[in-house]
């Protein structure tokens, strides 16, 4: 059988349907996203050696010819203590944006191939280059106490530090920056584009918004300046630096809980679970607001045991009132043997998560079932109703329930 390149792939992923999901919606292929107002680009391609001209120096790395450079991201404590100057034969970079600290050789790439190594400094490829935008619901990410009804101009570029196996964006979130063509877009109006479409919240999703960070947090800053929020979609496999950063800009950031065993991260994703549970209580012990989304896979994740150590650890680590999402698989990318996950399981997830003491748990992508609707925990009034991407009825009243006065975790206004 004759080999093809990734580019070759994508394009023809793109012509036969690939898909760009969220919320077990797809959006998928050229046609069909025009017909959704999915603007995809197709896939087509970008000289390498213009995009690496063209790539700003990046933050958050250090290697011996950074400005100051952090010995510790390279060298162990017993190494520095010796105190002799290391000689640097090469001038490779140590990335410190995420989890995998990758060690870059000079012309090479970070696993997330959004990052380059050119001649000694950290390059990012995918500043000011997103290659999918799109307006779609807020619950559509989802985030369930965050603006109920209200539409976000949603962004992304390449990239990704994790290989889920059952990845429902793999054409971009697999994909390298020249396997796009994307016209240059300043954060500055990347920010004025979205205020242009009247919509109140800016979200950066579809990949893992990890890799842009730089992106992320310029638009972040300048779409506050507009009046608008804006929220962030994660894997949640960064470092607690570029996370600080993040939850300075960010109004609201969901992060993806895959298991809750190192052995599923390791088999499904290609990464650790530490990392993602040291983001989620950062991001809870900065007060910032935090949803909790685990896409139950079925014979994977799906254990009554991982469901309620995965409750308990939420409970009592950051909180009975974190919102958490248990979410319908669907067949996908590398996982297309399985099955879509029982409805079943996911209202056993639910009832474990309120045994275990959580408020707010909730079913995701099935449609019309009350495990979507916000309840208030303390006379289970029904505040919110939803059906899918929708919200049907919002009973709030100034962010509390209107017949006990219970105050209801979220951004409201």
């Amino acid at each position: 059988m004759k080999s093809i390149s990734r580019r070759q792939f994508l394009r023809s992923a793109a012509r036969t349907g690939a898909v760009l999901g969220a919320g077990g919606v797809l959006l998928s292929c050229p046609e069909v996203s025009r017909l959704l107002g999915l603007d995809l680009l197709d896939p087509a391609a970008e000289p390498l050696d213009d995009l690496v001209r063209r790539a700003p120096v990046a933050r958050y790395w250090t290697s011996p010819r950074a400005a100051k450079p952090e010995c510790a991201g390279c060298h162990t404590a017993a190494e520095l203590a010796k105190g002799a100057e290391h000689v640097h034969k090469t001038r490779a970079v140590r990335c410190l944006l995420c989890a995998h600290a990758c060690l870059i050789a000079e012309g090479d790439r970070g696993r997330c191939r959004a990052r380059m190594n050119v001649q000694g400094e950290l390059r990012s490829l995918v500043y000011g280059r997103p290659i999918a935008e799109h307006v779609d619901p807020i619950e559509k990410k989802p985030f369930f106490h965050v603006l109920p009804g209200a539409m976000a101009y949603s962004l992304a570029t390449s990239g990704c530090p994790l290989r889920c196996k059952f990845c429902q964006n793999w054409t971009i979130s697999q994909a390298s920056p020249e396997d796009y063509t994307a016209s240059y877009c300043p954060p500055e109006a990347m920010a004025r584009r979205a205020k242009e479409r009247t919509v109140p919240v800016v979200a950066f999703t579809y990949d893992e918004p990890t890799v842009f960070t730089e992106y992320l947090t310029d638009i972040a800053r300048a779409a506050r300046k507009l009046g608008m929020k804006s929220v962030i979609i994660s894997c949640g496999f960064m470092n607690k630096a570029p996370l600080a950063e993040m939850i300075e800009v960010l109004d609201a950031i969901k992060i993806d809980l895959k298991g809750f065993s190192p052995e599923f991260y390791r088999e499904v994703s290609s990464a650790e679970l530490a990392p993602v549970l040291r983001s989620i209580k950062q991001v809870a012990k900065a007060g910032r607001h935090l949803e909790i989304v685990n896409l139950v896979v079925p014979t994977l994740n799906d254990s009554d045991a991982m469901m309620t150590e995965l409750s308990k650890w939420v409970a009592g680590e950051v909180g009975p009132d974190v919102p958490v999402h248990f979410t319908r698989f669907h067949p996908d990318y590398q996982l297309m043997n399985l099955p879509p996950t029982p409805v079943a399981t996911l209202e056993r997830a639910r009832e474990i998560a309120k045994a275990q003491g959580l408020h707010y748990a909730y079913i995701g992508n099935v449609p019309g079932h009350p495990g979507e609707n916000t309840y208030c925990p303390k006379c289970n009034l029904t505040l919110i109703e939803r059906s899918g991407m929708f919200t049907t009825a919002n009973r709030l009243k100034g962010g509390a329930c209107p017949q006990c006065a219970t105050k209801i975790p979220g951004v409201w206004t």
